[in-house]
């Protein structure tokens, strides 16, 4: 790839100007309102707006402030995908301008490729962890000069968690909670619609009640000072047994996986289904196990799986002893390959629960530290990754 980081790129001000002919093609200098980016002969279809790319190269215990250097944020290879139906060749050309108040590193015009063909290309550039960016896409003639220009706002490179299991992993809460960061870096992925969104509650696909999950993001996204992408594919009432290859559930949870692409973690919080139909310890463990190597191969990679303790209903059941086999399923799977630990949400007992006249989950407060329990096993576990 060709950098031309060295060119000079235009003020904030002039991002906004007006489209102007040059050289017979609408040449586009940003997003007009009103004007549809891609209405030119350069149009993008990847990424979306507001999507989240899993980065890669993250080093926690390097990524402070005075690391020589720089923090190691990582990066992602994005890919560009779009059609061309202008004069060829035409040259294309990407960079990443970083919006006021983000963190991350601006992108220079970067060669993509050359389109020979009129028609679909598939591209790739490696951008800096952070954001939200304003991802620019020009075309350049062989004289050198624009001859269309459209774009993708915003998208970030940053984390991204796939969220499974039950109710209390899904819309079954209280309250509905709101990110609170004022730039909305904390998104979820509507993976049957495929369209990114800000994450608040309620959740596409898992009722429409509250989750635990913006309060996740209000605590993790200011840490890692990068976007942070969910998708959550929990179904409530739902068994271990109900998730296992060739059920419908594991073919959502394959379809919302691939919908995200790569992503860091699976958050696995489930357990109470498998209490009341009384499962033993073994049994769990060999589901958990089967679903996970078949997932695998589902999605060409092997994330981690943080697996939370969540096995108490109080206004439903009572049941100590299933309870006790389920907790211990969780804790040997804690020690084996592809599974790490996530929150014993089950301390988690009294007002942080709702009554019979209440949604009987999650209360409003229980709701908020279950997510701030989620952010700390999901940190624990990325500071203790090796390097990538």
């Amino acid at each position: 790839m060709t950098d031309h980081s060295k060119e000079l790129i235009p003020n904030r001000r002039a991002w906004c100007q007006q489209a102007t002919l040059a050289g017979g093609a609408l040449l586009w200098g940003g997003q007009v309102q009103g004007v549809d980016p891609n209405s030119g002969p350069l149009k993008l279809n990847s990424p979306q707006p507001r999507q989240v790319i899993q980065r890669e190269g993250y080093q926690a215990a390097h990524a402070h402030e005075h690391e020589q250097g720089g923090p190691q944020l990582g990066r992602a290879e994005v890919n560009v995908q779009g059609t061309w139906s202008g004069s060829i060749p035409a040259r294309l050309e990407a960079r990443a301008i970083l919006h006021d108040g983000c963190t991350g590193r601006a992108l220079g015009w970067t060669m993509l490729g050359e389109v020979k063909v009129a028609g679909d290309f598939n591209f790739k550039v490696m951008i800096p962890a952070g954001g939200w960016y304003r991802l620019e896409v020009r075309a350049v003639a062989a004289s050198g000069a624009a001859i269309a220009q459209t774009e993708v706002n915003p998208i970030g490179v940053g984390e991204v968690f796939l969220i499974s299991g039950q109710s209390y992993a899904a819309g079954a809460n209280d309250e509905l909670q709101r990110v609170e960061d004022p730039l909305e870096r904390s998104v979820l992925l509507d993976y049957q619609a495929k369209s990114w969104r800000t994450a608040h509650d309620p959740f596409p696909h898992v009722d429409n009640g509250g989750t635990i999950w913006p309060a996740f993001a209000n605590a993790i996204q200011p840490i890692l000072r990068v976007p942070v992408g969910l998708v959550n594919v929990a179904v409530g009432g739902t068994a271990s047994r109900q998730w296992l290859p060739g059920e419908d559930l594991y073919r959502r949870f394959a379809e919302g996986g691939k919908a995200a692409g790569r992503f860091r973690f699976v958050l696995w919080q489930q357990g109470e289904s498998d209490v009341i139909e009384n499962i033993a310890t073994a049994t769990y463990v060999d589901r958990l196990q089967i679903i996970h190597a078949g997932l695998d191969k589902e999605w060409g990679f092997s994330p981690r799986w943080l697996l939370a303790k969540s096995t108490l209903h109080p206004t439903v059941y009572r049941k100590p002893v299933e309870e006790a086999r389920i907790r211990e399923a969780i804790d040997q799977l804690w020690k084996r390959p592809g599974f790490g630990q996530g929150p014993d949400t089950d301390i988690l007992a009294g007002e942080n629960r709702g009554g019979v006249k209440s949604r009987r989950h999650f209360s409003p407060v229980g709701q908020r530290r279950a997510g701030l329990m989620w952010f700390a096993s999901v940190w624990a576990a990325m500071h203790g990754e090796p390097k990538q």
